[in-house]
């Protein structure tokens, strides 16, 4: 009994459905269609458009709306023909991603080398703001002096890779005859600028405060208090660096390095003040 009443139920459902589907077709046809006065009005106001073939009957209903508004009758323009679908070559999808790898792959190795190389670049390029390679004001002569006292004759300055020693003034005739006037110009004024470096094989001279002189630890050279050399392998003096000095203050142009006197050059005349912290290198 149950299952009768749920089958007359839907039966009853579906064909009020049924119903309001009918109904709203025939208000559709209604309003779309064109009174008889109305056709016959637009047969005497103009002459028809002929209509491409293939125009539908909707587009026939769009172009008599038109038409009513003042407009004309729009031609309505063939569908173009479908284009034929062809399948992308995989040889080709295939060499497109090889290109497109090693691209990256060379893009990244020449990035990597010229950031390398930008950075080896920036750290051998001589300073341009003070450090080693570029100018340096030391300071005034005055304190340079009492440096040097402080160091038992001897004042270093990492800034520049640089000792500063005392320039006896009664040497200056004979300096003047060996020495650039980049070097007087600071000999002049009772000091000279050395680098630090040992001209045999590049070691770091250190001084020795008994002898008075420079005695590279590597090898053995030796080099009297304003670097001309005294004993041991090195081919000649110390290099040293150009010198400048204005308003009693001292700079050095630690980018300019000078070579050093050959040997024999002897201007001050200054042996050992005391024991050699170097043994065997005194020639």
């Amino acid at each position: 009994m149950g299952f009768v009443v749920v089958f007359i139920l839907v039966l009853v459902a579906f064909a009020g459905l049924l119903i309001v589907s009918t109904l709203r077709n025939r208000e559709s046809e209604a309003a779309g269609s064109l009174s008889r006065e109305t056709r016959s009005r637009d047969r005497k106001s103009r002459k028809p458009t002929p209509l491409l073939e293939g125009t539908s009957g909707k587009d026939v209903e769009r172009a008599a709306q038109l038409a009513r508004k003042g407009g004309e009758l729009v031609p309505v323009s063939e569908p173009a023909p479908p284009v034929a679908y062809v399948a992308p070559d995989l040889e080709e999808i295939g060499v497109a991603r090889r290109q497109f790898l090693n691209r990256s792959l060379v893009g990244g190795m020449l990035l990597s080398i010229g950031t390398f190389g930008g950075g080896v670049l920036a750290f051998l390029w001589p300073g341009s703001t003070g450090g080693f390679g570029s100018k340096i004001t030391v300071g005034k002569i005055v304190d340079i002096e009492a440096a040097i006292q402080a160091g038992n004759g001897f004042a270093y300055y990492p800034e520049g890779r640089m000792w500063i020693t005392a320039y006896p003034q009664g040497a200056l005739e004979k300096a003047r005859k060996v020495y650039s006037p980049g070097e007087l110009a600071g000999m002049e004024k009772g000091v000279i600028a050395l680098y630090q470096k040992c001209v045999h094989l590049g070691c770091r001279v250190p001084s020795c405060a008994t002898s008075q002189w420079f005695e590279c630890g590597c090898h053995g050279s030796q080099y009297n208090q304003v670097g001309e050399k005294k004993g041991g392998p090195a081919p000649r003096g110390l290099d040293r660096f150009t010198m400048a000095v204005s308003g009693g203050s001292l700079s050095v142009n630690t980018g300019a390095i000078i070579q050093g006197p050959p040997i024999g050059t002897n201007t001050t005349g200054q042996e050992a003040e005391g024991p050699h912290c170097v043994s065997g290198g005194h020639k």
